[in-house]
């Protein structure tokens, strides 16, 4: 079906290089003839909304952990009322696509945009402006010093030009997209269901060969700990504090600016991705802590995730993280297995905080964890053997994600074409089966991630 669409017949000129043509009965308004600015507020009976780049705007939840990461004040006297219909811009991160309809009564942050959006079919309002042209459009209405600290003008915005087509048409478009969504929806999460498959299968192999070695033989002892079970007889035990030690050097800004994440572990950060920059980097760095290669880092807001790991490159971190060196075991098998379930724990009962995203480590009782360890052959032998035993696992699961990655190239494509009038689907939407067909989910989010346990 999408491969017999076809262009509309007549095309006129939008005046905008991102919309490019557009069919020649559509309409095309500045932003400013739809939008009406709203500022109600005193309302904080109604539900918490918040709009992120992967969802839009979403009734925020006071308990999920994945969603609290920043603080929420007590006294929300004076947040925004959005009224279900409104448009929300979160102004800091437009340019990113942090914008859309609200889908209930709520409040937002008073920093965000709340309008009233004069469009007759709301989805297609969410899907028009969040889609790529658009998201382009809303980056050049922002001003700033750098990426991640753009601040969305209202001037620049109320130019923007909107396509308009009627209303029975919006809802044929939005109708062919629910649809073809829908789908797609569906064929990235039986990969991501595959992926979490696998990542449970690799992650079985780590924790059994950090935990307990290569010798299924080997007589064994109690650790002492619920979750770790039982331990080779053999392996000695250490603290942390007996193993790192801190080091805090700085002042070297010309280093590559290095990041640590949960996935990953010690990554170096590309400053010129807008993606990977949704947090503030400073025009100081000197500040920064360095890091050296074989040295071992630590976001200790984040460690209760696995947010920490060996570091393979000379760098520079966030002042906020801890850096430390090791003495006593293998680099590489001291990696492998922090990071693995067996360790994870301890680091969360090693947080403290109001909430999750928001726990601090607490370095004392940190360097307290216990760790297990053979020999130094050993050592070198379980990570040779978990490199080895996983190799296929970590390739399948790589092109797992890079055929999700092209169905969601693939959707956005889609989506802005259909939105901006280079495919006609009203026919196609016509065609349609009568069955129940979900709105739009704005949430690429549970497309794009894959639930993934950490990678070693």
């Amino acid at each position: 079906m999408i491969a017999d669409l076809q262009p509309y017949k007549e095309y006129k000129e939008s005046g905008s290089r991102w919309l490019g043509n557009v069919p020649s009965h559509w309409g095309v308004h500045n932003l400013r003839t739809l939008i009406r600015r709203r500022n109600e507020r005193h309302r904080t009976d109604l539900s918490l909304l918040s709009v992120a780049r992967e969802k839009g705007v979403f009734v925020r939840s006071l308990t999920d952990d994945s969603e609290n990461h920043n603080v929420i004040p007590e006294d929300l006297s004076n947040y925004k009322v959005a009224r279900a219909g409104n448009l929300v811009i979160n102004k800091m991160k437009a340019w990113q696509g942090s914008m859309g309809i609200a889908p209930c009564d709520g409040i937002v942050s008073p920093a965000y945009y709340v309008f009233d959006f004069d469009i007759a079919h709301r989805s297609f309002g969410q899907v028009l402006l969040r889609s790529k042209p658009y998201v382009a459009h809303f980056a050049q209405a922002s001003d700033g010093v750098r990426i991640g600290q753009w601040d969305l003008t209202i001037a620049g915005m109320r130019q923007i030009p909107v396509l308009v087509p009627k209303e029975e048409e919006q809802t044929a478009i939005v109708r062919f997209l629910n649809w073809t969504n829908n789908r797609l929806g569906r064929a990235v999460k039986a990969k991501q269901k595959q992926i979490a498959l696998l990542n449970e299968q690799k992650q079985a192999i780590i924790n059994r060969a950090v935990t307990r070695g290569l010798n299924p033989s080997v007589p064994l002892k109690p650790s002492g700990i619920p979750w770790v079970g039982d331990i080779p007889k053999h392996w000695k035990m250490r603290k942390l504090r007996q193993i790192l030690t801190r080091v805090t050097e700085r002042n070297r800004p010309d280093l590559p600016l290095l990041s640590v994440v949960r996935e990953k572990g010690v990554i170096k950060r590309d400053t010129e991705n807008f993606e990977e920059n949704h947090n503030y980097i400073p025009a100081d760095l000197s500040n920064y802590k360095i890091v050296k290669a074989g040295q071992f880092a630590m976001n200790k807001m984040k460690a209760w995730q696995g947010s920490y790991g060996l570091s393979e490159f000379d760098g520079i971190v966030s002042p906020a993280y801890f850096v430390f060196s090791l003495s006593g075991v293998n680099g590489d098998f001291f990696h492998t297995a922090l990071r693995s379930r067996a360790y994870v724990p301890f680091f969360t009962q090693a947080s403290d905080g109001v909430r999750v995203g928001q726990w601090d480590l607490a370095e004392a009782r940190m360097k307290e964890i216990p760790f297990f360890f053979p020999s130094s052959g050993e050592q070198i032998d379980v990570v040779k053997f978990v490199n080895d035993a996983t190799a296929e696992i970590t390739s399948a699961i790589s092109r797992l994600k890079t055929e999700i990655a092209l169905l969601l190239e693939y959707r956005t494509r889609l989506v802005s074409d259909v939105v901006t009038g280079k495919l006609d689907v009203r026919e196609a939407a016509a065609k349609l089966p009568e069955e129940e067909i979900e709105e739009i989910t704005e949430a690429s989010e549970d497309m794009e991630s894959a639930d993934e346990e950490i990678a070693v």
